[in-house]
């Protein structure tokens, strides 16, 4: 450019050398202006005409990063255990033991329970109190059995399962048999698993949790009614089976009928769970 005279000296533009308005839209290239060309203040808000600014005038680099921040301000969508992708909710069956915040390990047959100043969350506690009965099981027969071995045979119907809440329970096991039987011994036997409990302490081939003795008895056959309880510490609490088995040392006995068949009566065997 020529110039009558001396040449200026270069000068820094400031806002007073533009009028208020005269930067618009279509005077600023893509990416023209950079921060090393203007000084401080040289530009003020009163210079720059309404809408003149574009997000075609701005560096690409700032049109990436708005474009890479705005998919944090929307909401993700969750999937799994919390789903959603406004108000997330919990899905359903998934808060478990592991989901909890608890303050020791668990035990089986403890309760989770809340205590004040406890800063581990939950806590696995013994149920409060003890014999309770946590849980009752029974079997009934009402059908007729009969044998004649000489070795402890099961009465079938005369068995169950019972699965106690924890290892420190007791069960307390009630058992009544219908019988008739004469001139022999009969021998009833109470078994946990393959175990013979309620047992007499002597060494007596026909010792047993109860028996009948049937000499004398006329040679009708006449009914008795065998009674029992025992409290049994199985010391587990995995499943656990009970039954009765019956023996004889000659003859046959018969279970609920008077050897005739007809069913008359009815045999039990009843499991408590008391509570330690």
């Amino acid at each position: 450019m020529s110039y009558i005279g001396k040449t200026p000296a270069a000068a820094a533009l400031t806002s007073s050398d533009i009028s208020d308005g005269i930067i618009i839209t279509d005077k600023l290239a893509a990416n023209a202006v950079v921060t090393s060309k203007i000084t401080d203040g040289t530009i003020a808000e009163a210079d720059i005409a309404n809408d003149a600014v574009t997000a075609d005038k701005i560096a690409n680099a700032v049109n990436s990063a708005i474009a890479a921040n705005t998919s944090k301000t929307t909401n993700a969508t969750h999937s799994g255990e919390v789903t959603g992708s406004g108000a997330l909710t919990i899905a359903g069956n998934v808060v478990d033991e592991a989901n909890l915040k608890v303050s020791n390990n668990p035990t089986n047959g403890y309760n989770l329970v809340a205590r004040s100043g406890n800063t581990g969350g939950m806590t696995w506690e013994a149920p409060a109190g003890g014999g309770k009965v946590l849980q009752v099981i029974s079997a009934t027969k009402d059908d007729a059995f009969n044998t004649s071995s000489t070795s402890l045979t099961d009465i079938t119907g005369l068995t169950l399962n019972i699965t106690p809440a924890a290892s420190s329970s007791k069960i307390l096991i009630f058992g009544s048999i219908s019988s008739s039987y004469r001139n022999y011994i009969s021998t009833f036997q109470l078994v946990r698993g393959s175990t013979n409990i309620a047992i007499g302490g002597s060494s007596d081939t026909f010792r047993g949790t109860t028996s009948r003795y049937a000499e004398g008895v006329p040679n009708s056959l006449s009914l008795t009614n065998h009674s029992f309880n025992f409290l049994d510490s199985p010391s587990t609490s995995s499943q656990t089976t009970y039954k009765i088995q019956v023996k004889v040392n000659g003859g046959s006995i018969y279970i609920n009928d008077r050897a005739n068949g007809d069913s008359s009566y009815i045999s039990t065997i009843t499991a408590m769970e008391i509570g330690a």
